[in-house]
């Protein structure tokens, strides 16, 4: 765990996204929360030193960010879009995947169900507890419901995964395009912190790297369409594995991203 301001923390090394949480004086609010129940329960007890748990903040609808919810207390609120998303996750395909990533974890998730959101957004949504002001702001870019979270008192903004540090990016259900102008308002906001989706935690400086990565990935695949090859040609062309490596754990799937990223590009830029 990290602590990247006075009142901030970070953990960096469980499998799935990064989390994170803010110490305010009237408890805590979380961000995001481990995929694996076993990271969640070792999680639980590091956020639990520093006060109860008042608000959980979900900043997607891909499953890493929200599973482990489930072993957290305090009010989870999310885009409208990831409420959406957990009401159609699979607890059979959830423990069906621990059967192999994490034999350890299955063990532990009892009478287990996804915990929703009970507040939701479309747009924007400001909590304040304590001294400390979080302003959610949707920002469509790796899925059309993504949150950033920004603590201006501790000018430290959460990019979900908008931002992946120095790590492959997956744009399997991106808004290429969208994408880019969501990376200029993170860098507009004033936050002298970045805490990424996946990666190592960065500077404001890095968002024209990221911005040069997705577009370098639009790029490829706009150049691979205007050349009239079909979707496997692209697929068996083009890779940007050579730009960055896998977030430890998953280098595995590194074929797997490469292909689903071109897909996904294909459909988009086709049109």
């Amino acid at each position: 765990m990290q602590r990247i301001t006075k009142n901030v923390f970070v953990e960096t090394g469980f499998r799935g996204c990064n989390v994170g949480f803010v110490v305010t004086k009237e408890g805590v609010v979380m961000i995001d929360t481990p995929m694996m129940p076993r990271e969640a329960l070792r999680w639980r007890e590091e956020v639990a030193k520093h006060g109860t748990v008042r608000y959980l903040i979900n900043t997607e609808p891909h499953g890493d960010h929200f599973t482990g919810n489930y072993f957290f207390e305090g009010t989870v609120v999310a885009h409208e879009g990831t409420r959406q998303a957990m009401l159609a996750a699979s607890v059979d395909q959830l423990k069906e995947y621990l059967k192999v990533a994490d034999p350890e974890s299955l063990t532990m998730i009892g009478e287990f169900s996804y915990r929703l959101p009970a507040i939701t957004l479309s747009q924007r949504l400001t909590l304040y507890l304590g001294d400390h002001t979080f302003q959610l702001v949707n920002l469509p870019g790796h899925t059309q419901f993504q949150l950033a979270v920004y603590i201006p008192e501790e000018r430290v903004v959460f990019t979900s995964d908008n931002v992946f540090g120095k790590v492959q990016a997956w744009l399997h259900q991106a808004l290429p395009y969208e994408w880019l102008e969501s990376l200029k308002r993170i860098q507009e906001m004033g936050a002298d912190i970045l805490v990424p989706g996946h990666g190592e935690i960065c500077g404001r400086d890095y968002i024209p790297e990221m911005i040069a990565f997705i577009q370098a990935w639009i790029d490829a695949v706009k150049g691979a369409i205007d050349k009239g090859m079909s979707l496997e040609e692209a697929q068996e062309q083009i890779s940007l594995l050579d730009r960055y490596p896998m977030q430890a754990g998953s280098e595995d799937r590194a074929m797997l991203v490469q292909r689903m990223n071109v897909a996904r590009l294909y459909e988009v830029l086709k049109k």
